[in-house]
């Protein structure tokens, strides 16, 4: 063969060979990763339950942490019992608070890569009270009740209308009878570090969202540096748009 066409010849078939490798390597990257899924405040480890499944359609391993919500603190501490538990990769994903649970939990080495959605990324120093204090105050936030005790709970009304306008009414119901409650305390709890400073971000901004308001999501994923996704829905686009939310983590999964 000439040296010409077998240069060519040798080049096509490199070509080839990477074209080839690539699903494999995927399938690789899924298989050595697992997916810790972080629900948020007036909320639990279901709140997942239409993106878990998508995911193990592609055979990523999936585990949905169940937060105490009692402090930052013992949230922490159960994001990183499940993080511990992992043999591989994780993608660790917040939503809400869990993003300010995930910006402290998601220190470790195994950390592939953290995802937000619909989430706080607080900087160090930084709570919940704190940093949406220059942005509008979103319609939800005010339907807040406050028990004897301190905790917090939200109204199904307002679960229908603010938390989750876009779903069914028969869901918002049943969101609203399985809400964790929330310590008011909590939103005064600051982060001590910032997980997002040394890891690769990914960020879904809820455009309709009336929990927290969408310029501060935006200014969130900017300041983090994220690859950042739109979805036009309400504050559990997890529940009214799963596949959208179930593409970003497989994106996060298999860089």
């Amino acid at each position: 063969m000439k040296p010409v066409l077998l240069a060519s010849a040798v080049l096509s078939a490199a070509i080839l060979s990477t074209f080839a490798a690539a699903p494999a390597r995927a399938e690789t990257a899924a298989g050595d990763t697992t997916v810790v899924l972080v629900h948020g405040a007036f909320a639990d480890g279901s709140s997942w339950d239409k993106v878990i499944p998508l995911l193990q359609a592609k055979g990523v391993k999936v585990v949905s942490v169940q937060n105490p919500l009692s402090s930052l603190a013992d949230d922490v501490e159960a994001a990183q019992r499940v993080i511990d538990a992992q043999t591989g990769k994780v993608v660790l994903v917040g939503h809400s608070w869990g993003g300010a649970v995930i910006t402290q939990a998601g220190t470790s080495d195994k950390i592939k890569a953290l995802v937000y959605v619909a989430a706080f990324a607080p900087s160090e120093g930084e709570s919940l009270g704190s940093v949406g204090k220059n942005y509008p105050l979103p319609a939800g936030v005010p339907t807040l009740q406050e028990g004897p005790a301190g905790y917090l709970s939200l109204p199904a009304a307002s679960f229908a209308a603010n938390f989750a306008q876009d779903l069914p009414a028969a869901t918002t119901k049943v969101l609203a009878a399985t809400q964790g409650l929330f310590p008011a305390k909590n939103f005064a709890e600051p982060v001590t570090v910032a997980a997002w400073k040394n890891k690769v971000n990914y960020y879904i901004v809820a455009g309709k969202d009336r929990m927290i308001d969408p310029g501060l999501q935006r200014d969130f994923a900017k300041k983090i540096n994220a690859v950042t996704t739109t979805v036009q829905t309400s504050h559990v686009p997890m529940v009214s748009q799963p596949k959208q939310v179930a593409d970003v983590i497989l994106a996060a999964v298999q860089r």
